[in-house]
């Protein structure tokens, strides 16, 4: 059996040190610095900084970003936060060559956010989003190998 970094409470942690898609590396590695577990920001805060990790290549701690803000949000719009985190997360799949789990996730993102676009919150630009998984699920199933893959645009330009 492997000692296990835990917390106050016994739960297990994952101290590996992580690269720009959110594998783990070995120990001794240098990774990219992580998103705190209990980081929690307002939608505006949430939306710019997943917005810079997705233009930088790092769709997984973009996901975090908005995981955590769906953990705070009132239950009108708690759905569109986990779709939010679903479509990064999706797309973190897809960079790390995980096409299947690309095309789950995509779809469970898609089909969460598309009730908030008659009247989409913060500005976000929920048509625009769900244009993008929808072109990049069909995309998946027809294009072997994928070309870049686009980075999505969370807010109306």
């Amino acid at each position: 059996m492997t000692d296990r970094d835990r917390d106050g409470t016994g739960k297990p942690l994952n101290a590996r040190p992580r690269d720009e898609l959110g594998r783990p590396l070995p120990h001794d590695a240098e990774g990219v610095p992580r998103i705190p577990d209990d980081l929690r920001l307002p939608p505006d805060e949430a939306i710019t900084e997943a917005q810079r990790l997705l233009d930088h290549g790092m769709p997984f701690h973009a996901h975090e970003i908005l995981e955590g803000t769906w953990k705070i949000a009132p239950e009108d719009e708690r759905e569109l936060w986990q779709g939010l985190a679903q479509l990064a997360v999706g797309l973190t799949h897809l960079m790390r060559g995980n096409k299947t789990g690309a095309r789950s996730l995509l779809r469970q993102g898609h089909d969460r956010i598309r009730h908030y676009e008659v009247e989409a919150p913060h500005g976000l630009d929920i048509a625009g989003l769900l244009t993008w998984s929808e072109h990049l699920t069909d995309e998946i199933d027809r294009v072997d190998p994928l070309p870049a893959t686009p980075v999505p645009r969370l807010r109306i330009p």
